[in-house]
């Protein structure tokens, strides 16, 4: 299976930057890559509050896979929280 050397809290929290920042989200800058590696990290803790309200996944998620390996995953974040 394919993974990502991004940390998943990483990569949450540099799509909030950029949808803050960014002329395709709801910001005003047309190169917005260099803010969004200058401020993702003040996105962290919201990257964590999405996460933590992704543990239990709804019933579309637990139909289509494991419960225990999304929750086991999740969780693997959750508790690199600092």
């Amino acid at each position: 299976m394919p993974t990502s050397a991004t940390p998943a809290i990483e990569r949450i929290a540099r799509v909030l930057a950029g949808r803050q920042l960014s002329l395709n989200g709801e910001g005003s800058d047309p190169h917005a890559s260099g803010a969004v590696d200058a401020s993702w990290q003040d996105h962290v803790d919201d990257a964590y509050a999405i996460l933590h309200t992704l543990r239990e996944p709804d019933e579309q998620m637990a139909q289509a896979g494991d419960v225990a390996v999304w929750r086991s995953m999740i969780g693997a974040v959750l508790e690199r929280r600092p």
